[in-house]
C-alpha cells in the first residue's frame, strides 16, 4: 500500500511540475491563438493557427507591419489580430477623413482586409498595454505555413 501512495504522489508531483511549465510558457513566452473573423484576409482567414511570442513586447520595440493580438478597445473581453501601421508621432487618417496623431504609448492598428474590419480606423490609436503578443508564424493549414518575422 506505501509503494502505490508513494508511485501515485510521484505522479502528481509529475503532474503539478508539468502544469507549471504549460503554465508559465503560455502565460509569459509564447501562445497558440486560433483567428476568427475576415479583417485579416487575404493574410490569415479564420481557423488559421497562429503562433505567437510575449518576449519580444518587453525587450525590443514594436515596428511597423507586426502582426499582433490585443484585447479589443471597444470590447476588451474580445482579442483581435491586427496589423501595426503607425508609431507613436506617425499622423494617420481616421475613418471619417480626419487626421490623428498616435501619441506616446500607443499603436495605430488596421486590419489587412480594409473593407472589412474594425480598427483604429474607427476607434483610434490603441495603448501598447493592450497588446497580449505579436505573431510569429502561420502553422496551419499546412500548406500556408508562413512567418511574419524578418
Amino acid at each position: 500500500m506505501n509503494r502505490v501512495f508513494s508511485k501515485l504522489m510521484s505522479t502528481l508531483g509529475y503532474t503539478v511540475q508539468y502544469y507549471c511549465i504549460a503554465h508559465c510558457t503560455f502565460q509569459y513566452v509564447a501562445n497558440i491563438v486560433v483567428c476568427t473573423g475576415p479583417s485579416m484576409e487575404p493574410t490569415i482567414y479564420t481557423d488559421d493557427i497562429l503562433i505567437t511570442e510575449r518576449l519580444t513586447l518587453n525587450y525590443r520595440n514594436l515596428q511597423r507591419g507586426d502582426i499582433i493580438i490585443a484585447r479589443c478597445p471597444s470590447s476588451p473581453r474580445d482579442q483581435i489580430c491586427k496589423r501595426i501601421t503607425g508609431l507613436p508621432g506617425d499622423r494617420m487618417i481616421t475613418e471619417l477623413g480626419r487626421s490623428s496623431i498616435v501619441p506616446r504609448g500607443h499603436v495605430w492598428i488596421e486590419g489587412d482586409n480594409r473593407s472589412n474590419s474594425s480598427d483604429s480606423r474607427s476607434y483610434g490609436p490603441i495603448p501598447q498595454g493592450l497588446i497580449k503578443s505579436r505573431a510569429v508564424c502561420k502553422v496551419w493549414p499546412p500548406q500556408e505555413i508562413c512567418s511574419f518575422t524578418e
